[in-house]
């Protein structure tokens, strides 16, 4: 058996090659390049530990469809500049994942490997200064490279052995030390916070911890997962001089009685509790029996009578919304999938089924010029678009209709992507068991494969952030995978699945 590197090119016929048609329009009206006569993709796929004839079924059954593709095998030879495109290592490759998948649905036999990239072929008299600026316009180096054109001997990747856990001189250190540090490991959290932790691991543990024990701490105390900004405690509150100035002053007299009634006094003020106080007045008022309570925060979950099939059946309506601004910024595609992905994946949790999103965006103008991007920034106009098919493209994919979509459009969006993604989903409530779990109990972690991806994401997208962050943060943003968080919803629906689960909750930006 020939089980050597195979690749094949597979092009869409004229008439089917929309797509190529639709970036020669862009690259002529968006970059002035105007002797851009022409423009051909082709997707490449390399292929290893298949033999011959499992690779050739697979060619039409696979990797191309017949009555809308030509195909090339091994080399092929094209006319003009050409450059190829691929993920970074690392990086999850849905496309390549389920190519290797469908291939052994078909052979029956071990999953092969499958390397992908997009072959681009650009026609006409261009200068140096036009192919780049094409690149520079197509590549977004936060997830993806230039690859080669050669065909490689091998697809296996090599990763170096991983080292020992560091322990790490840290209880001793001196301020200045200790600031340097953080600088230097890129931490999220502030000064005041590493020195806590230094005070706890000198005087509490009496050790030096480990580099992971840092970094597990700087997650979950990151902006992201502890909300630290909305939970800072304000103290000195001033109202600046206008025409609403009585309105604000009567509507926060109003907001310290409600503190009084629902708090009795003993609570600090905080943006967090401004955003909350008002359900919790509505409970203690006993407005909001109707509500459930359990220890899971997956989601918003209300207990309501349903008629189904003329008959009434109480079922949790469940509702969460979530925001992806910083990862939409640096990469949007990504970005605005995983914004509904994530947004899914609450209620999930919670064992109900997602049936309904909306999405709400803020951008700046997008017909805005190329050339009249801030540094460090990409296009408005890559932005809004690329995260519109983000988002299509994962809600298509998980089978989720979004009811409403409106963007807003302000100059201000310049300084930071708006990405707001919300869903509401069901379940019949005797399909939900909320339970303590005990010693003994098993615990399953359960979802698809990733990458690199979505490491460092609740810390990156809690710091400031700078020009060279487009270049320096792109593996925060996780790869989606709508198929296999489609499976996990209809695994769930099943009842003799759900009731096994007494506690449930997704790791989010937090990881495993």
């Amino acid at each position: 058996m020939n089980f050597d590197v195979k690749r094949v090119y597979v092009e869409k016929k004229a008439g089917f090659n929309t797509e190529a048609l639709n970036l020669l329009s862009s690259l002529k009206e968006n970059l002035n390049i105007e002797k851009l006569n022409n423009l051909r993709i082709l997707n490449r796929y390399t292929v290893s530990n298949i033999d011959e004839d499992d690779f050739e079924r697979s060619v039409n059954t696979v990797f191309s469809e017949p009555n809308q593709d030509i195909v090339y095998f091994e080399d092929v030879e094209l006319e003009g500049h050409v450059f190829a495109v691929e993920y970074l290592p690392g990086q999850y490759d849905q496309r390549a994942d389920f190519a290797a998948q469908c291939i052994q649905i078909v052979t029956g036999k071990e999953k092969p490997t499958v390397k992908y990239a997009r072959v681009f072929v650009l026609e006409g008299d261009l200068s140096k200064d036009d192919i780049d600026k094409i690149k520079k316009y197509y590549i977004n180096p936060v997830d993806s490279r230039e690859a080669q054109l050669d065909k490689p001997h091998t697809l296996d990747d090599e990763y170096p052995v991983a080292e020992d856990v560091q322990t790490i001189n840290f209880i001793n250190k001196s301020k200045q030390e200790l600031e340097e540090f953080r600088n230097d490991t890129g931490l999220a959290m502030s000064f005041e916070d590493l020195a806590f932790c230094q005070e706890y691991f000198k005087n509490i543990e009496k050790r030096n911890p480990t580099i992971t024990e840092i970094k597990v701490i700087d997650t979950y105390w990151s902006d992201h997962c502890r909300h630290t900004t909305f939970s800072t405690i304000i103290e000195n509150i001033e109202f600046e001089k206008g025409k609403i100035t009585e309105e604000i002053k009567n509507t926060y007299d109003e907001y310290l009685n409600v503190r009084k009634y629902v708090y009795e006094g003993k609570k600090d003020i905080t943006l967090m509790d401004l955003a909350t106080i008002g359900a919790k007045e509505l409970r203690k008022a006993g407005l909001l029996d109707d509500l459930e309570i359990s220890e899971e925060i997956n989601a918003c979950s209300i207990i309501i009578n349903a008629d189904i099939d003329g008959k009434n059946e109480e079922w949790l309506l469940m509702f969460k919304n979530e925001t992806h601004n910083h990862p939409t910024e640096i990469e949007p595609f990504g970005g605005a999938a995983t914004c509904l992905g994530g947004a899914i994946r609450d209620p999930l949790s919670g064992r109900s089924y997602v049936y309904q999103a909306m999405r709400v965006t803020g951008s700046a103008d997008p017909r805005q010029k190329i050339e009249d991007t801030l540094p460090g920034k990409l296009p408005q106009r890559k932005i809004t678009t690329e995260a519109a098919a983000g988002y299509s493209s994962y809600g298509n994919q998980i089978g989720l209709a979004t009811g409403f979509v409106n963007e807003i459009y302000h100059s201000d969006y310049v300084a930071k992507r708006m990405e707001v993604g919300a869903v509401i989903a069901a379940a019949p409530r005797k399909n939900v068991k909320r339970e303590t779990p005990k010693k003994g109990d098993l615990v399953i972690l359960l979802g698809g494969r990733t990458g690199r991806d979505g490491i460092g994401g609740a810390t990156g997208s809690s710091m400031e952030h700078t020009e060279e962050s487009i270049l320096l943060r792109g593996s925060e943003v996780q790869k989606g995978n709508a198929p296999t968080e489609r499976k996990i919803q209809r695994l769930f629906r099943k009842k003799e699945v759900s009731t096994l689960i007494k506690k449930c909750n997704d790791f989010g930006a937090g990881g495993v």
